[in-house]
């Protein structure tokens, strides 16, 4: 286990440095292809050498090779975030492909494994490219449907528990229409890519359960309820102010996967239904 969390871990490294380049390129309409990465000061190319996630950064100094123009925190920042990121996930959600009692439970841990890797990944990048230009981009967020969709599919199936599908296809009907109705009253408040992202988030919800499904989805309205109160406590915004909702959603959705169900039975068991 030791072994596969620190993989995936560098595998989160070396993830976090191209969604370096993801955040930066998609909203611009720019490939992440080409061309190669270079320095925005001197235009040199950026060499592999000085391309280690992380470990380049410091040792650079902060900043270029060539001209020394100093280089943002922030890279190696989504770097070693996204790299955590990847090691939670392993540390909650590898050992069941250990300790599955098939090879079928193994491959279907797998998957799940996978889908939640990816999303942590595109997590990440929405969050950033929300908080930049308060757009969820459609390149990021619609690939997300096929995606999680045939990896939970293949996972009900070979795992043997087809029955997960049904508040998957529910989680990702009901927070699509919910968030519609949102954006339809309240315009100003919500905007059609937090709509187009409420589907995906639902669906991986859903497939975990009604209660991760429920606690995700009220986590994002509780979190960027008060995320709102405190700008409005300090004076940076009012009323008015318009907050990105994608990263409270995102953040909300991860609550529900980690946490859903204690926090679901410890709210029912406040209110005295349990």
């Amino acid at each position: 286990m030791i072994a596969v969390v620190g993989v995936l871990g560098a595998l989160g490294l070396a993830i976090g440095s191209f969604l370096n380049v993801v955040i930066y390129r998609v909203p611009n309409g720019l490939s992440v292809v080409r061309p190669a990465s270079a320095c925005p000061g001197c235009d040199t190319p950026i060499q592999g050498r000085d391309n280690v996630p992380l470990l380049s950064w410091l040792l650079l100094g902060g900043r270029c090779r060539s001209c020394r123009m100093r280089i943002s925190a922030r890279y190696p920042a989504i770097e070693a975030v996204t790299g955590l990121a990847f090691v939670g996930v392993a540390l909650v959600f590898a050992p069941a492909i250990v300790t599955a009692d098939s090879p079928a439970k193994a491959v279907a841990a797998a998957l799940v494994l996978g889908a939640l890797l990816y999303f942590a990944a595109i997590s990440v990048a929405l969050t950033m490219i929300d908080v930049d230009v308060h757009r969820l981009p459609n390149a990021i967020v619609y690939p997300a449907y096929p995606v999680l969709a045939v990896a939970l599919v293949a996972a009900a199936i070979v795992g043997g528990e087809p029955g997960a599908l049904l508040p998957a296809l529910i989680g990702a009907a009901g927070s699509l229409l919910f968030y519609f109705i949102l954006a339809f009253a309240y315009p100003g408040g919500m905007g059609l890519g937090d709509v187009k992202l409420a589907g995906a988030v639902g669906m991986l919800l859903g497939f975990f359960g009604w209660p991760q499904l429920a606690v995700g989805v009220a986590a994002a309205f509780v979190l960027g309820g008060i995320f709102g109160v405190v700008l409005i406590a300090i004076r940076r915004g009012g009323r008015k102010t318009g907050i990105p909702f994608g990263p409270w959603m995102l953040l909300g959705a991860w609550i529900g996967i980690f946490a859903g169900e204690p926090l679901a039975q410890a709210y029912l068991t406040l209110v005295g239904i349990r």
